[in-house]
């Protein structure tokens, strides 16, 4: 759904029996709850485990994983804000989570609720309304500090300007060997700076940014088939593969869910 032309939210629902995450980040706060069932969370070099009353919360950027905790596996709401619409929300500049599993029932029946809200559509104000409430107080109570932005090292330099290249040439990327001769470096030095700052290398990077560009445009109503050329997978089963890799449904699935949301009728 979309909060105005330039503030998509990503929104997803789905139940997990044997799916276990690759590694990857996001681009925007990841925001979620469990309703059933018990997930790990491997974030920051450490094992966490949340369920029903907690809420999870894994900051832009940030690589991570996750899974069932058990053979019964676990059902859970998520909403991907924008940072800044974060900040926005809760007045606070760069919002800093210690741990991402916060014990706090409230706040997350009422992210279940307010996700519930924002796939049936209605009165655009109180949707609005409750989203900003929940970021705001989610901030407000559980964030440690705010963090300065950090002065970029080397490795962070050779990171950002590598995936500078690759988001820049979706379709068709650079080698590593042309990266790396721009930047005056061996193809190791890259890779070793790249995993040292993005915690993955740049090929998972390339494929997850490629599934980040894929969401937004099947939820613009493209086909999987189509989609999946237009951000560089060989074919839809290669998209597929790694959609699910990331996020943990089908292509079609997510389309189809974001056309369903659509198509309900809104109140007068």
């Amino acid at each position: 759904m979309s909060l105005g032309a330039d503030r998509p939210l990503h929104l997803l629902a789905a139940r997990f029996v044997h799916h276990r995450f690759a590694p990857h980040a996001h681009e925007e706060f990841a925001i979620g709850a469990c309703s059933t069932g018990v997930e790990t969370i491997r974030y920051r070099g450490t094992e966490w485990a949340t369920g029903p009353g907690t809420l999870v919360v894994v900051e832009p950027g940030e690589s991570h994983t996750g899974g069932p905790a058990a053979p019964t596996g676990f059902a859970y709401r998520a909403l991907y804000p924008a940072a800044d619409l974060v900040t926005d929300a809760s007045g606070a500049p760069q919002p800093h989570f210690r741990t991402p599993v916060i014990e706090d029932a409230q706040l997350a029946g009422e992210l279940r609720r307010t996700h519930l809200a924002l796939s049936r559509g209605g009165d655009a104000l109180a949707i609005e309304s409750r989203l900003t409430w929940l970021l705001a107080t989610l901030v407000h109570r559980h964030t440690v500090a705010t963090i300065p932005a950090p002065t970029a090292g080397v490795s962070d330099r050779v990171a950002a300007t590598t995936m500078a290249r690759l988001a820049d040439q979706l379709v068709d990327p650079p080698t590593l060997q042309k990266i790396a001769a721009e930047l005056g470096l061996s193809r190791f030095q890259v890779v070793r700076a790249f995993r040292q700052t993005v915690g993955m290398p740049p090929y998972a990077w390339l494929a997850q940014h490629r599934v980040t560009r894929a969401r937004a445009l099947l939820e613009a109503g493209g086909r999987p088939a189509q989609v999946a050329g237009e951000v560089g997978f060989a074919d839809q089963a290669h998209l597929t593969r790694w959609f699910r890799r990331v996020l943990g449904v089908t292509p079609g699935a997510f389309r189809n869910s974001v056309q369903d949301s659509c198509r309900r009728p809104h109140p007068d």
